[in-house]
């Protein structure tokens, strides 16, 4: 069913004459991070809104205080009464939920053409996408229009600290969401500012080849057509041959092109914090000092100075609003120092799992100035870990020691065999723990002073986090 859809996407006109105002929406899987605020944004339109997750979370609560019912698993009785389901990649037929939906015939709407029809009368529409650095430009991007009092609606992959959550219900002048490229879903949006930080391979139980993915970037860069604009990193050789063919008008940005039109130079490094200059068309726009870490956050803010120009705010602004930007939540995210053992050993969690995220992640730890970098690294689903195994066996160069627990499935099952214990026998100083326990036994054991230690991955490791370290809320009352 969910290939067949992809093969026929619902327009934001046959949406229009299919949800009238008032219409009772269910949302299966209502507890995930894109779903709970799509929910909150239906309810704010003016839609009666109900769903269903198969395990309690913040959102679950989130949702409930703010009076939508949340039913707990997936029963097929719990559509009853639903005018439409909208459920996203992550759930297949076999829910029963879309099972009963299918059978009924109750309309079944992909979360992508969803948000494209609620947020198409948006003025300003940007849309982040990329492999990697959706979440952190998008994040930037919300405080800086914050900051702006611009009064943003904000669809993003993590938490804001000033907003305690990851997205907003503000004004219709200013959108700004991560456009995801999984599945295509990104080819339903209706971005009118369309931001490409990089492409490469990954998902690829998806994409077959690099001329697929550039395909599927060429069609997003259509989007915005005459009126709007491209956004693009000019120091990624693919994004570039994406636009090759696409009328959009464009606008570049990029730390080795100099020809681009938002350029970072003067770049200066302090306890692994960039200071810049930034040119627009070699002349001086503004300065940013960053708050976060690494040269690759230098390229997000340069994406964000230039879609942020072109929505009329004014360079001072744009400065202090990137340079206050201090991160978002699993993005190279503090957590404490490790609990239990008898030196302080600082913890930090990111969401990387691409072997490009991980190099760059790992670079900006490194010129933190720490004697040492140690990486418990948990990978995500066993196709991408199969596909890009030599890619990831080599990404970790700028760790001192590497420690590999088990795969995160996710949506998969084992094809190939593949396993974590492959990884740490082809990776230097690298090594495999079937158990957290004893993990956590070895991390507490042989951790060091000056140690840095960074937990990565985008499945549950963060869990493991949370029980890992002493917060860094209690450390800074206790102090």
């Amino acid at each position: 069913m969910l290939a067949e859809h992809l093969r026929n996407r619902r327009s934001p006109d046959e949406l229009e004459r299919l949800l009238p105002a008032g219409s009772r929406l269910h949302f299966i899987g209502i507890g995930g991070v894109s779903m709970s605020a799509l929910a909150m944004l239906a309810r704010s339109a003016g839609y009666s809104v109900q769903g269903s997750d198969r395990s309690a979370s913040r959102n679950t609560e989130m949702l409930r205080e703010e009076g939508i019912p949340v039913f707990p698993g997936h029963e097929a009785s719990q559509i009853e009464g639903a005018n439409a389901v909208i459920y996203n990649a992550a759930i297949h037929e076999d829910n029963p939920e879309l099972a009963r939906a299918i059978r009924d015939g109750i309309p079944c709407i992909y979360r992508a053409d969803f948000l494209a029809f609620l947020t198409r009368d948006y003025q300003n529409r940007i849309g982040v996408a990329g492999m990697h650095g959706k979440t952190t430009t998008s994040a930037m991007l919300s405080h800086l229009f914050l900051k702006a009092d611009r009064d943003p609606t904000i669809l993003i992959g993590a938490e804001l600290s000033e907003l305690g959550r990851d997205f907003r219900i503000g004004g219709k002048r200013d959108l700004i969401f991560e456009a995801c490229e999984y599945q295509d879903s990104f080819l339903s949006f209706l971005p009118t500012i369309a931001l490409v930080l990089n492409e490469e391979m990954d998902h690829p139980d998806w994409f077959h080849s690099m001329d697929q993915v550039r395909e599927s970037f060429r069609k997003y860069l259509m989007i915005p057509g005459s009126t709007g604009f491209a956004v693009l990193n000019a120091d990624n050789e693919n994004v570039l041959a994406s636009a090759e063919s696409v009328p959009t008008p464009r606008v570049t940005f990029g730390i080795r092109n100099r020809d681009a039109d938002f350029v970072a130079e003067d770049i200066v490094f302090e306890k692994g914090t960039a200071s810049f200059s930034v040119l627009r068309n070699r002349l001086p726009f503004c300065r940013i000092r960053l708050s976060v870490p690494g040269l690759y956050n230098v390229s997000n803010a340069l994406g964000a100075c230039a879609a942020a120009s072109l929505c009329g705010i004014p360079p001072e602004t744009i400065s202090e609003g990137i340079s206050g930007f201090t991160g978002s939540a699993r993005r190279m995210e503090y957590r404490g120092t490790l609990s239990g053992c008898p030196v302080s050993v600082p913890v930090y969690d990111d969401f990387g799992h691409h072997p490009t995220e991980i190099r760059a992640t790992l670079d900006g730890a490194r010129r933190f100035g720490f004697r040492r970098v140690r990486c418990v690294f948990q990978p995500h689903t066993y196709s991408r870990t199969s596909e890009l195994f030599d890619e990831f066996c080599d990404s970790f160069r700028d760790a001192d020691e590497v420690l590999f627990v088990d795969i995160y499935a996710a949506r998969e099952s084992n094809l190939t065999g593949i396993s974590s214990r492959d990884l740490a026998d082809h990776t230097p100083n690298a090594s495999y723990f079937p158990s957290l326990d004893e993990l956590r036994e070895h991390l507490i054991r042989t951790s060091e002073e000056g140690d840095l230690l960074i937990l990565m991955g985008a499945g549950d490791l963060n869990r493991f986090t949370d029980t890992l370290t002493v917060p860094a809320r209690t450390e800074r009352k206790n102090g």
